[in-house]
């Protein structure tokens, strides 16, 4: 580094978007509660509501309903309805939805990977605060 050198060079960094690039859209469909789960659960193959609904533990019909109707308008997810009496329906991974399976496998493997990291940063941190509220300021 030379004497007048006084500008610090930071890492160009992995991800950059900084007039909203277009992926804000996206992420905030994917990283909602219930979109990526359900992702999880299609890539194994079609389900009826029902079936999804009892594989994804804590979702509402109506929360349900959204989620697979905003994955459907995305072109992530394929709606089927069946002609009877009452009317079944069956959801399914388009291509589009089958080609973000592995992207959510790679996010799903690091979660496994790091999660007792995860869980002694988190236990630390709870601690500190704890710590912190018994002391006077």
């Amino acid at each position: 580094m030379s004497a007048g050198h006084t500008e610090v060079t930071a890492p160009e960094p992995v991800v950059s978007c900084d007039d909203d690039c277009g992926i804000r859209d996206v992420l905030d469909r994917l990283g909602d509660r219930w979109s990526v789960l359900v992702v999880v659960q299609l890539a194994a193959g079609p389900l009826r509501f029902n079936a999804l609904q009892r594989s994804l533990e804590g979702v509402s019909q109506r929360m349900l309903t959204l989620t697979v109707r905003r994955l459907e308008r995305d072109g992530l997810v394929r709606r089927t309805v069946y002609p009877t009496v009452p009317p079944q329906v069956e959801y399914e991974l388009t291509a589009l939805g089958h080609s973000l399976t592995h992207l959510v496998k790679g996010l799903a493997d690091w979660s496994l990977a790091h999660r007792p990291q995860i869980a002694a940063a988190r236990a630390e941190w709870d601690e500190e605060k704890a710590q912190q509220a018994v002391m006077p300021s």
